[in-house]
């Protein structure tokens, strides 16, 4: 039996910037640049009542909450602060899993402090975040990842919540079904129109017909009705994917997109570098005015060699976008994904 631990920081950079910042405490703090064009990075909890919350249109955010104090990120800073809440995690475990800036999965069912339990060294890890860095986390305690991520959102912010092995099954029944991980708003439909809405009701539902309605996924919710997750804490998560996107001061036709996706390229391809794996699957993401996503991708026979041909591959997935040419776009992103460990050929082609 496993000992799993999420931690997850509390409106990470608006308290990051109400520390740093005392006239800020207490105060609804975004974490945007103001524009048409910006999106909220993060809202304090005061600027949540409100309704603001993350990715939503910086000006739409300013409409709620009129009185909003609005700090242009500062990542540097974040990532600094993030490095430290990361120290603490390793004194108690080597098993971290970094999610993001702040979030990540511990693996304590050995811990390096000798506490007899997950949840005292939960509270160990919130006690030296509180007293080191001034900033709260909520915790939750788990016998794996999934359930360990519900329960650190359970009491937030500032709590801890704890799922013992013994009280999994009676706690999932009456979990809604969209807590679970890939169930959205399109999933969620489908699973109503099933008649399911809690875990419960789900549960009821044969393997064989989730499988047969959802494919493998089917299976997969049906173990997770059951709180049932034997995915591993990976301390060090190899490269998925790189990208990098830029919004627009104003919206521009496809046909004058080619210099943006020619710079963002450059720059994926300068990220990737940086990673001994290897990019297989060219990826041009574009949102149109109106807040359409559109994704294009190409996988091509061998992965690309240069960033001639990365900017090549991109700049012909433009083609594959059959929107109206009136179309406008606000964004547009160019990345490169499924990574994998190169073959020894691709590994003597780098060096010559």
């Amino acid at each position: 039996m496993r000992k799993i631990i999420h931690v997850d920081m509390d409106a990470f950079y608006a308290s990051v910037e109400q520390r740093d910042d005392p006239s800020l405490r207490g105060r609804p703090v975004v974490v945007a640049w103001r524009g048409a064009r910006s999106v909220v990075c993060a809202a304090s909890y005061e600027a949540r009542t409100y309704g603001v919350r993350s990715a939503m249109p910086a000006v739409r955010a300013e409409r709620l909450c009129p009185d909003a104090v609005f700090v242009p990120p500062d990542f540097t800073r974040y990532r600094a602060v993030s490095r430290a809440v990361r120290e603490i995690m390793l004194r108690h475990t080597d098993l971290v899993e970094p999610l993001s800036l702040d979030e990540a999965y511990l693996d304590v069912t050995e811990n390096k402090t000798e506490l007899p339990t997950a949840t005292k060294v939960a509270k160990a890890i919130r006690e030296s975040i509180r007293d080191e860095l001034s900033l709260t986390a909520s915790a939750g305690v788990a016998p794996n990842k999934f359930l360990a991520k519900i329960a650190s959102d359970w009491k937030k912010p500032d709590g801890l919540f704890v799922i013992r092995p013994e009280e999994v099954a009676a706690f999932m029944p009456s979990l809604p079904v969209a807590r679970l991980p890939g169930v959205g708003k399109v999933m969620g439909e489908k699973l109503a129109a099933l008649g399911v809405t809690l875990c419960g009701e789900l549960q009821q539902v044969a393997l064989g017909e989730l499988e047969q309605r959802f494919g493998r996924y089917g299976a997969r919710l049906h173990q997770l009705s059951q709180g049932i997750d034997n995915g591993r804490v990976q301390p060090d998560r190899p490269t998925q994917s790189i990208s990098a996107e830029d919004t627009f001061e104003q919206d521009l036709p496809l046909s004058e997109l080619a210099p943006h996706i020619e710079k963002l390229a450059e720059k994926a391809w300068d990220a990737s570098r940086k990673t001994p794996r290897v990019g297989r699957t060219v990826v041009l993401k574009l949102k149109t005015a109106d807040f359409r996503i559109l994704t294009r991708s190409y996988t091509p026979p061998t992965p690309p060699a240069s960033l001639e041909s990365f900017v090549g591959f991109a700049l012909q997935l433009r083609a594959k976008v059959e929107l109206d040419d009136a179309t406008r776009y606000r964004l547009v992103g160019v990345g490169l994904g499924n990574f994998s460990e190169p073959e020894p050929a691709e590994s003597q082609s780098e060096l010559f």
